[in-house]
C-alpha cells in the first residue's frame, strides 16, 4: 500500500523553527524526487522545496531560500524539511509528494504566530 505521512507541524512564534518529516512506504522511494508543497487558506497549493532521488539537485522557492533546508534519508524512506526563521506568511498546511505520482499525504499544519 502506497502511503505518505507528514508530521512535525505545530504552532511556533515568528523567528522560530520546525522540522517536518515525510514518511513514505509502498513505492520505490529512491526512484523518486520528493517535494514539499504548502497551501494557505484561500490560496493555491505552491511548491516549497524538492530534492532529487540522489539528493544532488535541490529546489527552493524564492520565498524560503536561505531559511528552509530539505534532506532525505533513502534508508529510512523519509524526507525532512528544516524550517528556520519562520514568518507568519509561512502559515499553511504542508504536504509531501512523490513527484510525478498522485500520492499525497494528509498534510501537517504549520502556524506561525505570536
Amino acid at each position: 500500500q502506497v502511503q505518505i505521512v507528514e508530521s512535525g507541524g505545530g504552532l511556533v512564534q515568528p523567528g522560530g523553527s520546525l522540522r517536518l518529516s515525510c514518511k513514505t512506504s509502498g513505492f520505490p522511494f529512491d526512484d523518486y524526487a520528493i517535494g514539499w508543497f504548502r497551501q494557505a487558506p484561500g490560496k493555491e497549493r505552491e511548491g516549497v522545496s524538492c530534492a532529487s532521488s540522489s539528493e544532488l539537485s535541490k529546489y527552493y522557492a524564492d520565498s524560503v531560500k536561505g531559511r528552509f533546508t530539505i534532506s532525505r534519508d533513502n534508508v529510512k524512506n523519509v524526507v525532512y524539511l528544516q524550517m528556520n526563521s519562520l514568518k507568519p506568511e509561512d502559515t499553511a498546511v504542508y504536504y509531501c509528494n512523490a513527484i510525478g505520482s498522485s500520492v499525497w499525504g494528509q498534510g501537517t499544519q504549520v502556524t506561525v504566530s505570536s
